[in-house]
């Protein structure tokens, strides 16, 4: 079920965002995501509307918006990646927003892949300001 969050769930949330991301971004270090834990769980996350994909009690993935159209975080848990949750999260969005933009890794070819095959196209190519890494700019437009 997809719900919104509910304060009581950022600490859940938080636990997805982390290991997901360190599973996900091998090539950066463990350490960075580490340390920008406090600023996601304490300024980005309450900037945003998120929402929960809950099943079993368990939140198995979440998305986050930012300024009605930027997706600063889609994160689904190892364990259930695969099942379609992800694609959910992403179109229950879609019904609400008329455009969807992001910033993704682009060494992450997996979620690079993904966002493609749901309608995404690259739109540029810069820098994280942050990490260094490169990242593609993407959109969907409805």
């Amino acid at each position: 079920m997809i719900k919104k969050l509910e304060k009581f769930e950022i600490e859940e949330i938080m636990n997805v965002w982390l290991k997901t991301n360190i599973s996900a971004h091998s090539f950066i270090q463990k350490q960075y995501w580490i340390k920008n834990y406090s600023i996601v769980k304490e300024e980005y996350i309450p900037a945003s509307t998120t929402f929960v994909y809950k099943e079993d009690n368990i939140i198995k993935g979440f998305i986050s918006i930012m300024d009605n159209s930027f997706i600063g975080a889609l994160f689904v848990l190892e364990n259930y990646q695969g099942q379609g949750i992800g694609k959910s999260l992403l179109n229950h969005c879609k019904s609400l927003y008329s455009i969807l933009e992001l910033a993704v890794y682009a060494e992450n070819i997996s979620s690079v892949n993904f966002y493609k095959h749901c309608c995404f196209q690259i739109r540029g190519e810069q820098a994280n300001e942050d990490s260094g890494f490169m990242e593609y700019t993407m959109s969907w437009i409805k």
